[in-house]
């Protein structure tokens, strides 16, 4: 049976949560591989919406296991108030497993997150301001907090110890702010150990055991391709490995383990935060997109930034995790639209490029050679059948799937858990 992997392909909010939930009642395992609480999932169940930060989306299925790996970084308090907030809404969460060697977000990695970012001034990269990109600064540094650490109060103390000699010094020397003191920190984090100690396990065992004995599992990636620290628009990225690569290090699953590998797309793209986005919209079908698509942050309830489809992208996205299928969303969002513009390359210094350019500065300065495709004004949101679509709408698909080098295998018409068109199992 396969581990399959689902990431974003575009630059986040494609609607990963959706794909997850889509293949919920047939996997055993779902798990979190990076990250932490800096992105959200969206579901939609029935009547009921589900936002999610930093629990995976699986655990709104019942009999999944829900896993957060090791390449997540933690907030304790965030997960803490997520899990009260869906119990109180009836739903069991007391599977959800945490990697005893997920590092830890401290309350230092949060402040330092906001006054680094205002420092940066018009230089900034655009982070939640949630201490994502300290705490993995520290894990690198090896001066980071696992969540292990909390259940010996000697190291952690000694950890916080280390972390705060340098940062203190940073704070009150460079950014004019107070020291953080220890006692306040080891105090924090030792709060919570009670609560998560039957929760922590070694997961690495556990999934590897879980796959050997033909469970499916599935990995959940945060953010997405254009985001990944080491292939994304960097430095207007996050600070993980957000490409199926981030898999298996996020996890201690083996690369050959990972058999399917789904890409999330949306049928026009969007982003948040600052950084190069070729295909960005000005105009009013930029509104007529962030209106209709609801593209709002699940997480900080930014408005997203919308342009057109990028081919180029999704070409690269498709090499880069060895796509073997696609699932596009958002597709009832074009409905209405008369002619959609979708970008087939892009054009730099008066030449003509194909693929994403490796330089950042000629993919800031790429304008987007785009091709226009007929749309359709019915409504899709009850199709369930590819044959059922528009031609327009079939036709634009298929163009799509032709130019992003990947075959698309599902299709969000909705935002509704049942509003999607399947055209090849994502399983089998």
């Amino acid at each position: 049976m396969p581990g399959i992997v689902i990431v974003g392909a575009q630059w986040g909010d494609e609607g990963k949560g959706k794909a997850t939930d889509l293949l919920g009642s047939r996997i055993d395992y779902v798990v979190k591989f990076n990250g932490g609480n800096n992105a959200g999932h969206t579901v939609v169940i029935g009547n009921e919406k589900y936002a999610l930060h930093l629990l995976p989306s699986g655990i709104l299925t019942e009999g999944v296991i829900p896993v957060i790996g090791n390449g997540v970084v933690v907030d304790l308090e965030v997960l803490f108030e997520e899990i009260d907030a869906l119990e109180a809404r009836g739903l069991d969460t007391s599977k959800l497993k945490i990697s005893a060697n997920a590092h830890v977000i401290a309350s230092y990695h949060r402040t330092l997150d906001k006054v680094t970012e205002r420092f940066l001034g018009k230089r900034q990269i655009g982070t939640t301001g949630r201490g994502i990109g300290p705490a993995y600064a520290d894990k690198i540094n090896r001066v980071g907090i696992r969540v292990q650490d909390l259940f010996d109060e000697s190291i952690l103390r000694q950890k916080v110890e280390g972390a705060l000699f340098q940062k203190n010094s940073l704070l009150v020397k460079v950014y004019n702010r107070r020291a953080i003191l220890v006692d306040e920190v080891v105090a924090e984090l030792l709060s919570h150990t009670e609560r998560l100690a039957p929760m922590v396990i070694d997961t690495a065992l556990e999934l590897g055991n879980a796959i050997d004995a033909g469970k499916n599992v599935l990995f959940e990636g945060g953010q997405a391709t254009m985001l990944d620290v080491d292939h994304g628009t960097y430095p207007f990225v996050t600070s993980s490995s957000a490409t199926a690569g981030g898999a298996s290090t996020g996890s201690g699953v083996g690369p050959t383990k990972l058999t399917r590998i789904i890409g999330i797309a949306k049928a026009y793209i969007t982003r948040v935060g600052a950084g190069p986005f070729p295909t960005e919209l000005f105009d009013e079908w930029g509104d007529f997109l962030v209106e209709n698509g609801h593209e709002f942050g699940t997480t900080t309830g930014r408005r997203r930034r919308p342009g057109w489809y990028d081919a180029p992208i999704a070409r690269y996205a498709s090499r880069i995790n060895g796509l073997t299928d696609i699932v596009l969303t958002k597709l009832d969002v074009l409905t209405g639209i008369e002619s959609i513009p979708v970008c087939v390359a892009y054009e730099v210094d008066g030449k003509r490029v194909d693929e994403v350019p490796v330089s950042q500065s000629d993919f800031h300065h790429a304008t987007p050679v785009y091709e226009e495709f007929p749309g359709w004004t019915e409504d899709i949101t009850g199709v369930r059948d590819f044959d059922d679509l528009p031609q327009n709408a079939q036709d634009y698909v298929l163009a799509i799937e032709r130019l992003s080098g990947c075959r698309i295998s599902a299709i969000g018409v909705g935002p509704a858990r049942e509003a999607i068109i399947v055209r090849h199992d994502l399983i089998d």
